[in-house]
């Protein structure tokens, strides 16, 4: 597994791990508050596969400096151009996935399709109460810049979804922080090119709880043998 390592340009402190293979690339970004030591499973398990799979969180909050979605999108893109990816499906984890949807959406020409383990609400969501979040895995502080990067980007609401791309959505059949519904009103959406997939049993942790259901349907819908 790769080790954590941080980018820093222009004071942003924004952490990353790079597991370079030679199949397909993928970016995976954390749920809100969370760092991206969590999702090292399921990276690992797509690296086992031969996936390029590189985890980048969110920065680190700074003294008097409020990001917006479209600052932690672009750090996103920042951090691939330092590690000279060109192209790459983008996926996150809730928040995360939202992240990932404005950097596809404002960025087209970087990414060939998106992955949304579990669909966030118009509002975002803390975690449940059932959550078994690993130790030291959440920030507070983090999830204090995350919501305000939310409130700083009223669009945000009202998200599109990036055009022409194919999108796989992953979900949890009892996610009480990303209902399976918004998942299933986003396909119903796009039907022609969103596909769909529930996790039985799988609360909002599903990627570090349920890694290889998580993965394989990963691993087949890029088709890489």
């Amino acid at each position: 597994m790769a080790e954590i390592e941080t980018f820093e340009p222009e004071g942003r402190a924004i952490p990353y791990a790079d597991d370079r293979r030679n199949g397909p690339s993928l970016v995976l970004l954390p749920g809100q508050g969370l760092n991206i030591g969590y999702l090292g499973p399921l990276a690992e398990a797509l690296a086992e596969e031969d996936f390029h799979v590189v985890r980048i969180g969110s920065r680190r909050p700074q003294s008097g400096i409020g990001p917006t979605m479209h600052d932690l999108a672009r750090d996103v893109i920042d951090v691939m151009d330092h590690l000279g990816l060109a192209f790459s499906w983008v996926g996150g984890h809730g928040f995360g996935g939202t992240v990932a949807r404005v950097a596809a959406l404002e960025h087209p020409g970087r990414f060939g399709g998106l992955l949304l383990l579990g669909v966030e609400g118009t509002e975002g969501a803390a975690a449940s109460a059932e959550s078994e979040v690993p130790e030291n895995a959440r920030k507070a502080d983090l999830v204090a810049m995350q919501s305000a990067a939310r409130t700083a980007t009223p669009v945000i609401a009202a998200l599109e979804i990036p055009p022409s791309i194919p999108i796989l959505i992953i979900q949890g059949a009892d996610d009480e922080v990303a209902p399976p519904a918004n998942g299933q009103a986003l396909a119903a959406s796009a039907p022609e090119r969103i596909s769909l997939v529930t996790i039985e049993g799988a609360r909002d942790l599903f990627p570090l709880t349920h890694v290889g259901e998580t993965a394989w349907p990963i691993e087949d819908y890029l088709d890489w043998d």
